[in-house]
């Protein structure tokens, strides 16, 4: 592959996965420092990419708010296909084309191995896909000119092993950027002011599906006692997730706070944090990428894969658990078996531990 070709990355969603590809821009950046890059993202997703000020600038080269691509191309696939036909949605897929287009990509990366990501990638008219030899839908690399092996256990690991098959250099680091936006650092330290925090916790109950979901009442429990040693407790939870925050912070008996906020108010929330604690959700992924130390509470997934990956972490996960992607509504069984005293033991000595400079650290 030329070092002049200008290299398009095709990962829509969700935040775990975008958080753990960004490796891969970070490994084409090293591997073709010359060329263009740019990558395609839902928008919803869009601020773990750049600023949101910065989304809608005219492409230039990465900085402090774009810090690993020169353009953010936005996708709206959901309301596409629940509305194909409708107008907007059609002007947004004309705009989404033709931004695109204009950057003559020679080379479109599909790191989801989905349909919908092939869509996006061959609407670039991208010289030549690339991806995995087993994508996540088989139907999706028969539109691969390149194919290469998933190689490594951790998703990370197999992002930036592509990266090095592609360029052919085998010394590629594995790096995570995130994006420095002022005004939500701003937002952050008015925030903490106004609420009397200092120190703090931030909890993230949510998950992507109840099986993962450790009941809100112990991450109650840890905050109550977390509370103890001085540390408020911040209970971020996502669209559709609010009252598991509830419960988390009306059962803390006064030692969480709920916050809601966008995911770039939350990259300045979670810069700050002496710890991280959740299921196997986004937000525990985004902090670990940033160099927070995590508490992360496992049941049906499986660690060695899709653990958090940047930071020190310490993984509860019952024996009894079994890798399974069924989701179901209830919490898995295994999951159950980590009680709250299991995950404040697990804090606790994550606390203890001296602080650092944060590799996430803004500016």
């Amino acid at each position: 592959m030329s070092s002049e070709q200008n290299i398009l990355i095709v990962r829509l969603g969700a935040m775990g996965d975008v958080v753990h590809s960004l490796p891969v821009a970070a490994a084409l950046r090293q591997a073709y420092p010359s060329a263009h890059i740019g990558w395609a993202i839902e928008e919803r997703w869009a601020e773990l990419l750049a600023a949101r000020s910065d989304l809608t600038a005219p492409t230039a080269s990465a900085s402090a708010k774009r810090p690993l691509v020169d353009a953010v191309h936005v996708v709206n696939m959901k309301s596409w296909l629940a509305s194909p036909f409708s107008s907007a949605g059609w002007r947004q897929r004309k705009k989404m084309k033709s931004a695109m287009r204009e950057q003559e990509y020679g080379v479109a990366i599909d790191i989801q191995g989905a349909l919908k990501s092939v869509w996006v990638a061959r609407a670039s008219q991208a010289k030549t896909l690339v991806g995995f030899a087993t994508p996540r839908e088989p139907l999706a690399k028969s539109f691969y000119k390149q194919k290469f092996e998933m190689r490594g256990t951790h998703v990370v690991e197999q992002g930036v092993n592509l990266v090095q098959d592609l360029s052919g250099q085998s010394s590629l680091r594995t790096e995570f950027r995130l994006p420095c936006d002022p005004e939500a650092e701003a937002w952050r330290e008015a925030e903490l002011r106004k609420r009397g925090i200092g120190g703090y916790v931030v909890i993230t109950p949510g998950a992507g599906w109840g099986a993962k979901r450790w009941p809100a009442e112990r991450y109650a429990e840890m905050a109550r006692q977390l509370g103890e040693w001085g540390l408020q407790s911040i209970v971020n939870s996502g669209p559709g997730e609010e009252h598991l925050a509830q419960t988390v912070m009306e059962s803390s008996g006064g030692a969480a706070q709920a916050l809601t906020c966008s995911i770039g108010q939350l990259i300045a929330l979670t810069r700050k944090a002496r710890l991280f604690v959740g299921g196997d959700t986004g937000p525990v992924h985004l902090a670990a990428a940033m160099g927070v130390n995590v508490v992360a509470i496992y049941g049906p997934t499986n660690p060695a894969r899709n653990g958090p990956y940047g930071s020190k972490s310490i993984v509860l996960r019952s024996p009894e658990s079994k890798t399974s992607h069924a989701r179901h509504t209830d919490p898995e069984d295994g999951l159950l078996k980590i009680s709250a005293q299991d995950a404040i033991d697990a804090a606790k000595s994550m606390l203890r531990e001296p602080t650092s400079d944060k590799p996430g650290a803004c500016g």
